[in-house]
């Protein structure tokens, strides 16, 4: 007899642990699993160095610290026009992931349902499970084999896929895993079904910063209609390469907010008190910084994208984030598991981002990372091109 709660039957281990062992055991060029292999910037890092062995090892406040906080808000006043108030609709959380598990266990009553594209990063659907909540998919379809475009999904899908149980829209642009950043038409449309159905909007954007040439991110929040019944989660580890910190937030009305502090002082309460400091220095960091972060991510992409198109397979080329998309002959997740032991390079399958009934849908694609240094990512691009 299982032991496991029915709500996680299904979630077992997440492939990302199947794949960095196999990267180990191989001694594979390891681009499957989403973290850069450089360090975060000085100015940061400093911060962070000189607040350990002080009163900041302590508990911070369960909002977070009131520096990150009022960070937080002049970022996203910077950045997106968006004025927040610190004390009431600005909440720390331990990275991403708390704040949409908060936000989720925070709103959600059993059969409610939840309204997300798919493929979807692999924390979702299991978060709106524990709160009890139903996944309702639409699906993002890539270009077609071997020509250039973009993910898209069809309208009539989105509005067909709201019931009367559905209680949020969960919308991630920059999108983990296809890199597609949803466009203000795309946008708008989906802000107008949230306002339709009064439903409540949370978004995740912790790739807002690392987007390329010829793409924009504008946040759902910035809409009209949209800042009243929108929950905007992001964090600081993708932006300042310090994924290990998990320093996140969630920014919305004070309302929504409370509703997921009222979740999360029951997760870990309160975290990463010397790093708070550091990734409110990060958040104040000139205009220049993120724009270098993003082009050097986007030379980063080029150098992977060519190189996998010079090894032969189809690439979807993503105007965000650290991943691009390719297309094999045959089942991604086999492809994936004989590439480290034939090359040694490893990459994620794609499969793992569709719900299990769907799986299907992904069953050719393959995730590669590569916020990676050049010359690792030439090292890969070598073994990939010499097999």
């Amino acid at each position: 007899m299982s032991l496991l709660a029915q709500r996680l039957q299904g979630f077992g281990t997440t492939v990302f642990a199947e794949m960095s062992a196999l990267a180990v055991a191989t001694g594979s060029v390891n681009l499957g699993q989403g973290f850069p292999d450089t360090p975060g910037p000085a100015e940061v890092l400093d911060v962070a160095r000189a607040a350990i062995g002080t009163e900041l090892d302590q508990y911070p406040p369960g909002p977070g610290l009131p520096v990150l906080r009022e960070a937080v808000a002049a970022h996203v006043q910077r950045f997106r026009g968006l004025a927040h108030d610190p004390a009431t609709e600005v909440l720390v959380t331990a990275g991403a992931t708390e704040a949409l598990a908060g936000a989720l266990l925070g709103l959600l009553d059993p059969g409610d349902e939840v309204v997300v594209f798919e493929p979807l990063y692999d924390s979702y659907a299991a978060c709106i499970s524990m709160a009890g909540g139903v996944v309702v998919p639409v699906p993002l379809r890539p270009p077609p084999p071997g020509e250039p475009g973009r993910w898209t999904f069809d309208p009539a899908e989105l509005r067909a896929a709201v019931g009367p149980r559905t209680k949020l829209v969960l919308l991630n642009t920059p999108h983990n895993p296809t890199g597609k950043v949803f466009d203000r038409a795309e946008l708008e449309l989906v802000a107008e079904v949230v306002r339709e159905h009064d439903l409540v909007a949370l978004t995740d954007e912790v790739y807002e910063h690392l987007v390329f040439t010829g793409a924009e991110h504008v946040s759902l929040a910035e809409l009209p209609g949209m800042r009243e019944r929108t929950l905007v989660v992001s964090s600081g580890g993708k932006t300042f390469s310090t994924t290990g910190w998990k320093v996140g937030w969630v920014c919305g009305p004070a309302e929504l907010v409370t509703c997921v502090r009222t979740a999360k002082q029951f997760l870990t309460y309160v975290n990463a008190g010397p790093f708070q400091p550091a990734i409110a220095a990060g958040l104040g960091l000139p205009d220049a910084f993120f724009a270098r972060v993003a082009a050097d991510l986007e030379h980063q992409r080029d150098l992977l994208v060519a190189g996998l198109a010079e090894a032969g397979l189809l690439v979807t080329i993503p105007e965000a984030t650290y991943f691009a998309t390719v297309r094999v002959d045959g089942d991604g997740l086999a492809f994936c598991r004989e590439l480290p032991h034939r090359v040694g390079v490893v990459a994620v399958p794609m499969s793992a981002f569709y719900l299990p009934q769907h799986a299907e849908l992904g069953r050719d694609l393959v995730r590669f990372a590569f916020c990676k240094r050049p010359e690792v990512l030439a090292e890969a691009v070598r073994r990939l091109t010499a097999a």
